[in-house]
């Protein structure tokens, strides 16, 4: 029986060592990113690692340094290592494109570039809009600006997730083990293997981040209040459950005002960030939506330290709260 694990992981340095425990299993590599020039250099120790990354644009720098070393190992060992992302490719493929003078109006409405704009341009369309609102609007609008956000969110990563699947069956099938990695936020893409590869393939997820908790004598998954909308729309597009997916918007903006944002250089092992997340989770999970509301203007120009200790404050000092 052949297998495939998709490692559901967070992209920071701290998870590189579990990271790095769970690709050496398996004969093949599927890389979240999409094919880059000088990567199969970098890989063989041709092009140094700072020259492959300087034209990149890398979220996590840290994160992504220490992945190309890691990935350098793996390559000595034997392992085969492929950059599988489509809907990336085709995004950057399209900016190419525009850059070379050709308009929207140009895409095949046929092609996945047709496809891949739309579903872009619609969710960073309802970023912007979100912010703008976060910035100057009511709590009101605020919550309804960011569940506009989380849906055109999920529609993109329902395509980026189904176009990834469709590349990566018939690849894994050519090897007996292959390991897929993948953000936390695209548990879908497991489903979709499972239900697409042959039944003699077995498919099984890897919540890195788990096994990270378990550590630290931690238990259960790491989903912020805004993932957890994302993912409700993810798999239940045409829900209506008014009142959860508001509490869920407004925990989201405070959580995104509370949460460490900078890479840490802690030692690996303390897991700094993993630390940092399950704080504000277990934080904004004790808010009402009245405490949220109560709290937005304290906070919504309040840089991340500050909005903590808001937030910290307020927490301590039931007394505060509208509900009282």
């Amino acid at each position: 029986m052949q297998q495939v694990f998709v490692g559901l992981s967070l992209h920071r340095p701290e998870m590189i060592p579990l990271i790095s425990e769970a690709m050496r299993g398996p004969e093949a590599i599927f890389l979240e990113e999409p094919p880059v020039p000088g990567f199969d250099q970098m890989i063989r120790g041709e092009l140094s690692v700072d020259d492959y990354l300087l034209p990149i644009d890398a979220e996590y720098p840290a994160f992504s340094r220490t992945m190309c070393l890691l990935l350098r190992e793996l390559h000595a060992e034997g392992k085969k290592i492929y950059q599988v992302e489509p809907f990336i490719e085709s995004l950057l493929s399209i900016h190419e494109s525009f850059a070379d003078g050709h308009k929207p109006d140009d895409l095949t409405k046929s092609s996945i570039h047709f496809y891949v704009y739309h579903a872009e341009r619609a969710a960073t369309g309802a970023l912007l809009a979100y912010y703008q609102t976060v910035g100057t609007g009511t709590f009101e609008k605020a919550i309804e600006a960011i569940i506009r956000f989380a849906r055109a969110d999920a529609a993109r990563f329902r395509l980026r997730d189904s176009l990834r699947a469709q590349a990566l069956v018939s690849l894994v099938q050519e090897y007996p083990s292959s390991y897929i990695e993948s953000g936390l936020i695209h548990y879908q893409l497991w489903r979709l293997l499972r239900d697409r590869l042959p039944s003699h393939v077995q498919v099984q997820p890897l919540f890195l981040a788990d096994a990270a908790l378990k550590s630290m004598g931690e238990k259960g998954h790491i989903y912020g209040p805004g993932d957890q909308l994302t993912l409700l729309y993810i798999f239940h597009p045409t829900i209506s459950q008014h009142r959860w997916e508001k509490l869920l918007a407004a925990r989201s903006m405070i959580y995104s005002k509370i949460l460490e944002k900078q890479e840490s250089d802690e030692e690996r092992g303390t897991f700094p960030h993993l630390r940092d997340e399950l704080a504000c989770i277990r934080a904004v999970r004790q808010l009402s939506i009245d405490d949220c509301r109560h709290l937005f203007p304290l906070i919504r120009r309040a840089s991340s330290p500050e909005a903590r200790q808001l937030v910290a404050t307020f927490l301590a000092m039931p007394e505060l709260s509208p509900r009282n």
